[in-house]
């Protein structure tokens, strides 16, 4: 199944992999530049099917840190256009990750600590900026104290996510993936723990839930019929006290009403980190959440989370726990990860699925090593020194 072709409404997609959107904090007040289209390429070149962006800001105070992607501007058109014509002229389906990092923004990039942007990030030209909540809690000690949004400050963000969606379209995106997980501006609205609002949008689940319901809403009326639309979830926070697997299924209900075809089962993330805290990894640990989702809400579903080869990938699908994988970190290791799983299972054997200039060379090579005694693969047949010296005597 893994390499089977699938249509969503009007958008066909040539496999069932995703790429997983990581931050790579390169953008320039958040321009798509060189550097993302040579990130994004390679994984197009890669044999994905879904490339996503890392988490593209609706509003500018809506990023997490500084070189954030950004669409919150008509001047980010082409420059994003420019990297959805090379995606799909290389066989890709190109989508866009909308996000508002809530009280979550403002931070140091991972790799600089990840911590609050301070007077030393300030003197270098990175300061910290406003940031919104549903309540006025911070994310820890020294972080920007966040403004409560007022409910007409929501109806703002409502008309930055539309607006996000039109300009998505604009450039040429084919599925949009709203971010409501790991501790964001709606995973905030979403959260018992966080979202202590007394108003419509606080409260019961019904109260919670709907700032999420509102954006599928605002989202799915700029963003055309025939193009899907996914939303990432943390299907658990793990916080005694937080949002349950329950509430997961429960709200992707609403959003599959709203429009919302496809479900990412993420977790974790209510605090700073995006991991599931508390949590024991192990490879697919979260695959049994976009199983239940799938299964109680009647919703196709993304399968996220240390999902390290092709035939893992396989099962996770023939055993109908989701309807796509999608893989991240390792493949930032193997870029190439569709590709060489479709190797592992033998359908590819001749390397027609790469684009004609690398897949004509990796046939010639194949050809090559199996002339002097060694697979597809780089395998010795017998050893290097014992073929090199049958060489030499010929």
């Amino acid at each position: 199944m893994l390499f089977t072709p699938i249509t969503i409404r009007g958008v066909t997609i040539r496999n069932r992999i995703m790429l997983s959107p990581m931050n790579q904090h390169r953008a320039h007040d958040g321009f798509a530049d060189d550097s993302l289209l040579v990130h994004l390429g390679k994984f197009a070149l890669g044999g994905f099917g879904i490339i996503m962006t890392e988490a593209t800001a609706i509003e500018r105070n809506g990023r997490v840190a500084h070189g954030d992607l950004g669409i919150w501007a008509d001047e980010h058109i082409p420059g994003l256009r420019r990297v959805c014509n090379y995606l799909r002229n290389m066989g890709a389906t190109p989508g866009v990750q909308l996000a508002h990092s809530g009280r979550k923004g403002a931070s140091q990039r991972p790799w600089q600590g990840f911590g609050p942007l301070n007077e030393t990030d300030a003197k270098r030209g990175e300061p910290p900026w406003p940031l919104v909540s549903p309540t006025r809690e911070a994310l820890g000690p020294g972080h920007v104290v966040p403004e409560q949004l007022s409910l007409d400050g929501i109806d703002d963000v409502l008309r930055s996510y539309a607006n996000a969606a039109a300009r998505a379209d604009a450039a040429g995106f084919d599925i949009i993936e709203v971010h409501a997980g790991h501790g964001y501006l709606i995973a905030s609205f979403l959260s018992p723990v966080i979202n202590t609002r007394n108003d419509e949008y606080g409260g019961d689940f019904a109260g919670r839930i709907r700032f999420a319901l509102k954006v599928a809403e605002a989202v799915r009326s700029h963003w055309p019929q025939h193009k899907p639309l996914i939303f990432r979830l943390s299907s658990v926070d793990g916080h005694p006290e937080g949002w349950k697997i329950e509430d997961s299924v429960n709200l992707a209900r609403e959003l599959k009403r709203c429009g919302v075809d496809i479900i990412d089962c993420s977790s974790g993330g209510l605090r700073q980190s995006t991991a599931l805290e508390n949590a024991k990894r192990y490879p697919g640990y979260q695959v049994t959440y976009a199983s239940q989702i799938k299964r109680e809400a009647g919703i196709a579903t993304v399968a996220v989370g240390l999902i390290l080869d092709g035939r893992q990938a396989e099962q996770v699908l023939n055993e109908q726990h989701a309807d796509f994988v999608a893989i991240g970190r390792q493949a930032l290791y193997d870029p190439f990860w569709a590709h060489h799983a479709a190797q592992e299972f033998g359908i590819d054997p001749n390397f027609e699925s790469w684009d004609v200039s690398a897949g004509w060379w990796l046939a010639k090579r194949k050809d090559g090593l199996a002339e002097i005694g060694l697979n597809g693969a780089g395998k010795v047949e017998r050893s290097l020194r014992e073929r090199t010296d049958a060489m030499r005597d010929r």
